[in-house]
């Protein structure tokens, strides 16, 4: 019960700052990592979270596929279409180089073996946008910009998960017979993420289908519900047959939004809402991880390993893989500082942590604090960067004397992450 407290003490206060936050490099991210640092062991000792904790586990596992859920109803097919070889390029080119290079950094400067390195390398390739709303989620931002960032953030955290368990099994107190195991868990990869796309897809269509007839259908203070009951059923249904969950989410709110905009329409507040408070528990509870200990423990060239992926492995991988499009120089900058490291990386953290491999400790602390630092530059700087193409009224939060009382219709309200 006293996390419960924390967090509405933590929301009440992120929603009192949120107005400042959103004019700001003032983040309500940054305030509930550092408020579930505050509480944990290492500091007031209000609450105890662990690694191993379950809480820990599931709340990132939730609020990573809320959030790719919400993402993926972000997706204009016609425009995808239009401009599929950036993402194309972000998912062949961009990822591999930062996979190859984190790993090298890894291996090099911190010192851990090259299966363990490329294991922190494959778990801190993904990016996710959610700590760049300010960007991906304003409509004055370049669409061909915004489209990139998301659908290569909603797609590779479903691609890097095979590639996480592989080179765990591989990696495992039994690596000596991983070779023979290894083809076996490959294809038990490969058929998780055919079950996941065919269940994303399938499932919002059937449902949508099942609206038309005569007989069925939700009256209007209920529309908002049928999105949500398919995201359920979807979360549910991937973890009982182990199905890629994060690849389900995003491909099912895209399929969802393409088949019925109405429905995209009456479930977005109610789905933002939902994916911001999951958001926030998630943060709040791996703040909790960040003690001072844990900081200790990194060594120098962990520190050196973390800014590097920060300032050179992310925008250097995505900037070659961009080089010949016509995306403007400034674009192309966006594009490359905003990879932050986020649920994923936190959900396939913990399970290196858990598997018991040799060095999963030193290369979850890494991760862990490669994690964290990504929260807060990315976070605190989606504003600055927004304001480079002209966004005026970041979150619809209005500046200046003018300001209108109250939202105007179709007004955004959401809070910045």
């Amino acid at each position: 019960m006293v996390l419960v407290v924390v967090f509405g003490v933590a929301l009440l206060i992120a929603v009192l700052l949120s107005g400042l936050a959103a004019r700001t490099v003032l983040s309500t991210a940054f305030l509930f990592l550092v408020g579930g640092a505050l509480v944990s062991d290492g500091f007031l000792g209000l609450i105890h979270i662990t690694p191993d904790s379950e809480i820990v586990s599931v709340t990132a596992d939730l609020a990573l596929f809320a959030v790719l859920f919400t993402d993926g109803m972000h997706v204009s097919f016609p425009k995808l279409r239009q401009n599929w070889r950036n993402p194309a390029r972000a998912l062949g080119l961009d990822m591999p180089l930062a996979f190859v290079g984190m790993a090298l950094i890894t291996h090099f400067v911190v010192g851990l073996d090259w299966t363990t390195s490329l294991l922190v390398g494959a778990v801190l390739a993904p990016t996710d946008p959610v700590f760049a709303s300010a960007i991906v989620g304003r409509k004055e931002v370049p669409s061909k910009l915004r489209q990139l960032l998301n659908v290569e953030s909603g797609i590779n955290d479903g691609l890097a998960l095979p590639v996480v368990l592989i080179l765990i099994a591989a990696a495992g107190p039994t690596a000596g017979n991983a070779e023979a195991s290894l083809g076996k868990i490959a294809l038990e990869l490969v058929l998780g993420l055919v079950l996941g796309l065919v269940f994303g897809v399938a499932l919002p269509f059937i449902a949508n289908e099942l609206v038309r007839f005569r007989l069925l259908g939700a009256e209007p203070k209920l529309q908002p519900l049928l999105p949500l009951s398919i995201g359920v059923i979807l979360y549910a249904l991937c973890h009982l047959t182990h199905a890629n969950p994060y690849l389900a989410a995003f491909s099912a709110g895209a399929v969802l939004t393409a088949r019925s905009a109405e429905a995209k329409e009456a479930f977005e507040p109610l789905g933002e809402a939902l994916a911001e408070l999951a958001k926030f528990t998630a943060l709040l509870v791996f703040g909790a991880l960040l003690t001072p200990q844990l900081f200790g423990d990194l060594s120098f060239g962990g520190y050196v390993a973390v800014v590097l992926a920060i300032v050179l492995i992310r925008p250097a991988s995505l900037l070659l893989s961009l080089l010949g499009t016509r995306f403007t120089r400034q674009e192309k900058l966006v594009a490359a500082w905003f990879g932050p490291k986020g649920f994923a990386s936190v959900v396939y953290g913990l399970l290196v942590l858990q598997a018991g491999i040799p060095q999963g400790e030193e290369a979850f602390t890494l991760i862990a604090v490669c994690i964290a630092f990504s929260i807060i530059a990315h976070s605190s700087t989606d504003v600055p960067i927004a304001r480079l193409f002209n966004v005026e009224d970041i979150a619809g939060v209005p500046e200046g004397d003018d300001a209108p009382a109250s939202p105007t219709p179709g007004q955004s309200q959401e809070v910045r992450a």
